[in-house]
């Protein structure tokens, strides 16, 4: 029998239609390959965001005013030069509520600050007190406060500060500070009234007795902690020049009559 010659003929439609598998096969392993190379640098991107992000301390939120709460505290019996100029209620995310007095000319500096601070679960007990206390009386300031003696309170002993470096102790502002019932509440502040140092330390006692609750809400210990202060108060009133007391005086105390 004859044998038929093999055709080696290929239509060129089949040829470009192979062309064109070979060509698109091509640009889709080029796709793939950006792909997964943008996939790459994206995970590394995250990674390196991720250490970033824990190697920097995250910025908790702070105290905020709190336009609509409530006064709980009021300083009674204020003569109209110490009227008070503000009450402000601040309050911490985390539970902390300050509420806040400020004494002093309308437009002018304070003269003198009161702050009733209720901690919440943001109180850090390792932290002096009297840190945040010496920045608000240098206005931002962490200068570290010097001991200038005790008063006494309805609310006990009350530690007095001053700034350092302060020669002329007459002249100079006064900070106090007072933790109260296991940090229940922390009474703090300063005062520049008077114009001696046995005035200005009168001057915060007499702030301090004149510190009243107005309303202890669901803090049954709050109220039951000014319940007894008030059984202790010794009745200030009148101008704030009262002599301080001689045993808890900041200079030595000058005895009467030879030994």
């Amino acid at each position: 029998m004859p044998s038929h010659p093999k055709n080696h003929f290929i239509h060129p439609a089949l040829t470009n239609f192979a062309d064109e598998c070979s060509a698109t096969l091509a640009r889709l392993l080029a796709y793939v390959g950006t792909l997964a190379l943008f996939v790459m640098i994206g995970v590394h991107s995250w990674d390196q965001l991720e250490l970033d992000t824990a190697a920097e301390p995250i910025e908790q939120p702070g105290f905020t005013q709190a336009l609509r709460s409530r006064p709980a505290f009021a300083v009674s019996s204020l003569d109209p030069p110490e009227k008070s100029e503000s009450y402000e209620i601040f309050r911490h995310p985390a539970g902390g509520r300050k509420d806040v007095f400020h004494w002093g000319p309308p437009g002018e500096k304070p003269v003198a600050e009161l702050e009733i601070y209720r901690p919440g679960s943001e109180f850090d007990g390792s932290e002096p007190a009297t840190r945040d206390l010496a920045s608000r009386m240098a206005e931002g300031s962490h200068e570290v406060l010097e001991a200038a003696g005790v008063i006494e309170s309805k609310f006990g002993s009350v530690a007095l500060f001053q700034r350092p470096g302060r020669i002329d102790l007459a002249r100079s502002c006064l900070g106090f500070s007072r933790s109260l019932d296991d940090s229940i509440l922390q009474i703090s502040g300063w005062s520049c009234q008077g114009t001696t140092l046995p005035a200005r330390r009168a001057a915060i006692g007499c702030m301090l007795d004149r510190l009243t609750s107005l309303a202890a809400g669901n803090e049954p210990r709050l109220a039951e902690l000014f319940a007894h202060a008030e059984l202790k108060r010794s009745g200030c009133s009148g101008p704030l020049s009262i002599a301080a007391d001689w045993a808890t005086g900041v200079e030595n105390p000058r005895l009467r009559g030879p030994l």
